[in-house]
């Protein structure tokens, strides 16, 4: 084992809250679709929040943008898909 275990200068948890918001925006669209209602809630919540938190450390140089802003976007696609699923059927 002659490599380093030590983290370099890039390695930080910042640069999983893009692909974490991704991942779960991405689950929270498909949700809404499926009656999945609590955990596409959770889920987009999560994902807006991750994503946004993405987007800071991206814009800082940790990370990368895109999958940061399309896991937000999707998260609150998924919210509010949801919002208007629930509202249309009280």
């Amino acid at each position: 084992m002659t490599s380093s275990t030590a983290p370099g200068d890039s390695d930080s948890p910042a640069t999983a809250l893009g692909p974490t918001a991704l991942v779960l925006g991405v689950l929270s669209a498909v949700g809404t679709w499926f009656f999945l209602i609590p955990w596409t809630v959770l889920a987009g919540a999560l994902a807006v929040t991750f994503g946004l938190t993405g987007l800071h450390h991206a814009r800082a140089g940790t990370g990368r943008l895109w999958p940061a802003a399309a896991g937000t976007a999707l998260g609150a696609a998924g919210v509010l898909g949801t919002a208007v699923l629930l509202w249309a059927m009280s």
